[in-house]
């Protein structure tokens, strides 16, 4: 049975969503085998529930995410031989999973992790029908023109698509997975890294006004200090100066003094004889 739901996500979805995911992340499964779970439950194609999870719901669960992957880290770390491989949650229903083959790869490229445990092989000549459609699935779920295009997509796929093949392999699909159209994923990407830059840039100026306004202060301080130096100098100088003539006047007051004690003329000393009279004693 084809999945057409087309009606808005409620709250209610969101949170089923969120909670399916986190557990299978945590369990050791794929973010792509909660979307097949989702997908069934709800109605809705895997691809719509990777979109839906990757566009808006993933933002608020960004801690409890990061959580339950450290939980499997710590799991897979314990286990030993087949516990310590993936191992998927759900099995999708018959009428769902050759859905989920068409959706695989932009569910792949929504998903940050790139599931490829469970590698999906496809003809070469079919891979860009493939991706196309699924693009077309996720995009334009809202007219009834799609629906029959939907139809035929999946009826094509059932004929020339092979057998999934569930082989434990790091190998790359095959088929490209480059996307050559804007979609809507792109768009709030865009949208959300320009309102960081806003945000990052409106930042920045109050940090450039700020550091702005500390260096005008130690511009200032520093003239101040530059003219302390100045004056600390020019007093110094003086000082100097005023040594340099007190030094000199008291080298010549001490030549002074020792020159006169030089020319100062010797007494002359007398003596009195018998007679009463003077004569000068030789010295």
């Amino acid at each position: 049975m084809m999945k057409l739901r087309q009606d808005a996500w409620t709250e209610e979805n969101d949170l089923l969503l969120a909670e399916t995911v986190l557990r299978h992340v945590r369990e050791g499964s794929t973010q792509l085998n909660a979307f097949e779970e989702v997908g069934d439950i709800l109605e809705r194609t895997s691809a719509a529930c990777g979109f839906r999870w990757n566009a808006v719901v993933r933002y608020n669960y960004e801690k409890a995410l990061q959580l339950a992957k450290k939980f499997r880290k710590e799991k897979l770390r314990h286990a030993k031989g087949e516990d310590a491989k993936k191992k998927l949650l759900y099995t999708p229903s018959e009428s769902s999973y050759i859905q989920t083959d068409v959706s695989s790869n932009f569910d792949r490229y929504l998903n940050d992790e790139q599931d490829l445990e469970f590698g999906v092989e496809i003809d070469q000549e079919f891979g860009s029908f493939v991706e196309t459609n699924t693009l077309s699935d996720v995009s334009h779920e809202t007219t009834s023109d799609d629906q029959v295009l939907q139809s035929e997509v999946v009826s094509n796929v059932q004929t020339n698509v092979p057998t999934v093949s569930k082989t434990y392999s790091n190998q790359v699909p095959s088929y490209n997975t480059r996307k050559d159209s804007i979609t809507m994923f792109d768009v709030i990407q865009f949208l959300q890294g320009l309102s960081s830059n806003q945000i990052g840039s409106e930042r920045l100026v109050r940090e450039n006004d700020q550091l702005k306004r500390e260096i005008l202060l130690l511009q200032e301080r520093n003239t101040q200090l530059q003219r302390q130096v100045e004056k600390l100098e020019t007093d110094a100088t003086t000082v100097q100066e005023d040594y340099e003539t007190m030094m000199k006047i008291m080298n010549r007051a001490r030549k002074l003094v020792l020159f006169e004690e030089e020319e100062k003329p010797a007494a002359t000393s007398f003596r009195m004889d018998k007679n009463g009279n003077l004569e000068k004693i030789a010295e």
